[in-house]
């Protein structure tokens, strides 16, 4: 009898723009301050891109890193997948720029819009699809230039996020290493406590929207932090149990950087001791689908993480979407 196919990562990569803007950078532009940033979110300073690079140029730093970390060739990914919600353009998708850049065939490429969920999301769609045979080598990326649909003047939020991007190559294995579990969900009616309120069908484009700033972050950020307390929590031990361990069989525990207290409290929960989580947000800010493929990247790169280890990841962004994954590598 065969072994069960599984998705497994065999190459990780990521990007973070040259400029790095500090806490002290912003209480010159907006009424904050270094201490009330810091104890409120664990954010010291983030990434900005520069005015020249769209998305998909983050895709591609990061994915020819994840390439290179495969070693494999890049003719031989047969399907690009973007978890993102600050893409190139409306249409096409960043996964098709993605592909022009990369200079591959003509293979499918597509973005996922579920927010801070998007890398989990396409992880989780690529697991299916390798599975399943539909593809054999798969690159999916979280990326996102969060400074490009955000309220500059807006101090409540403004600080809070950071650009970047990281991602991850899949191929199909038969051995003990792969995806063990998933776990996804969303809310849609809790959309409107975090959304980008124009720019879409609902709310075109016009003076009024762009005067009004609709075409950024708006958030209501208690509400969404009950949420996501109770959702990132129930992403992380709803994976474990599907995975059939405990969380003493983790070995590395890699959250969305949204805020420190929701990490704080996830791990509490979910009795993960903190020396077995990775927290950078301290560095990198709130980057949305691109924080736990870059953090994953870091861990790889770092040591913190070796053949055989098992790695939870766990995420909740705007939608309101969740999702957990725990992966042997």
């Amino acid at each position: 009898m065969s072994k069960l196919i599984k998705a497994k990562i065999i190459g990780t990569g990521s990007y973070l723009p040259e400029r790095v803007m500090t806490n002290h950078d912003w209480e010159k532009r907006v009424d904050t301050s270094d201490e009330w940033i810091l104890s409120r979110t664990g954010i010291r300073e983030r990434h900005i891109a520069a005015a020249n690079q769209a998305n998909s140029d983050l895709v591609y730093e990061a994915s020819i890193r994840a390439i290179q970390s495969a070693q494999i060739d890049k003719n031989d990914i047969d399907l690009i997948i973007v978890g993102t919600i600050s893409g190139d353009t409306a249409f096409p998708s960043t996964g098709n720029w993605v592909q022009k850049k990369l200079g591959l065939k003509p293979i499918p490429s597509f973005d996922v819009g579920a927010a801070c969920s998007g890398f989990l999301y396409g992880l989780i769609m690529a697991n299916s699809l390798i599975k399943t045979g539909v593809a054999k080598r798969i690159l999916v990326a979280g990326s996102e230039i969060m400074t490009r649909i955000m309220n500059w003047e807006d101090r409540n939020t403004c600080v809070l996020f950071g650009d970047g991007a990281g991602a991850v190559v899949l191929e199909a294995s038969q051995d003990e290493s792969g995806i063990m579990s998933t776990y996804w969900g969303a809310d849609g009616n809790l959309g409107e406590l975090l959304y980008q309120p124009a720019g879409g069908s609902a709310i075109p484009a016009s003076i009024e929207s762009v005067k009004n700033k609709l075409h950024t972050i708006h958030m209501k950020g208690n509400d969404v932090f009950k949420h996501a307390v109770l959702r990132m929590q129930e992403a992380a031990i709803k994976a474990i149990e599907l995975a059939g361990l405990t969380s003493e069989d983790i070995a590395l525990y890699i959250p969305h950087q949204a805020n420190i207290r929701i990490i704080e409290a996830t791990i509490k929960r979910a009795k993960i001791p903190l020396e077995k989580t990775l927290i950078n947000i301290d560095k990198i800010a709130n980057i949305s689908a691109a924080t736990i493929p870059i953090a994953l990247d870091q861990a790889v790169r770092e040591g913190r993480i070796k053949p055989g280890d098992r790695v939870l990841m766990s995420a909740f962004g705007a939608g309101f979407t969740w999702a957990g994954v725990v992966v042997r590598l």
